[in-house]
């Protein structure tokens, strides 16, 4: 029976280390889909003090933008500071890349953006690799 239930726009993506958090973005990004997001950031920092982070961005549709500045929102980015080693974009629209071109030199994060077709490129930059999870 099909279900009506939008899948998360945000999902996990297996790696081979336990300190590398990869997470997919497909389609619009809600309240909820932030908030597992982040939920998925602090289980990692729980675990290891510092990660890497792998974001790919496939087919967005935007966000909601009340989200961008809520109490959650700002928390989730204050921990990021603290806990993100390097910080590795994958596709995503211009703006996106431009914004983070802009500030990423301002933090201690070592951020870098790739487009959609140099994903191999962004792996060997963070230095892990997907994992199949079936």
């Amino acid at each position: 029976m099909p279900t009506t239930e939008a899948l998360p726009a945000i999902r996990r993506i297996d790696t081979d280390r336990d300190d590398l958090c990869a997470l997919e973005v497909v389609g619009h990004l809600s309240r909820a889909d932030l908030e597992n997001a982040y939920g998925l950031l602090e289980a990692a920092y729980l675990r290891h003090d510092k990660i890497d982070l792998l974001l790919r961005i496939t087919l967005y549709e935007g966000f909601d933008w009340a989200v961008a500045f809520d109490r959650t929102t700002i928390r989730g980015e204050a921990q990021a500071l603290r806990h993100i080693r390097r910080y590795a974009v994958v596709g995503g629209p211009v703006w996106m890349r431009t914004v983070i071109g802009i500030f990423g030199p301002l933090t201690s994060v070592k951020t870098r953006c790739f487009d959609g077709g140099d994903e191999a490129a962004s792996w060997e930059w963070i230095g892990g690799k997907p994992v199949d999870s079936g």
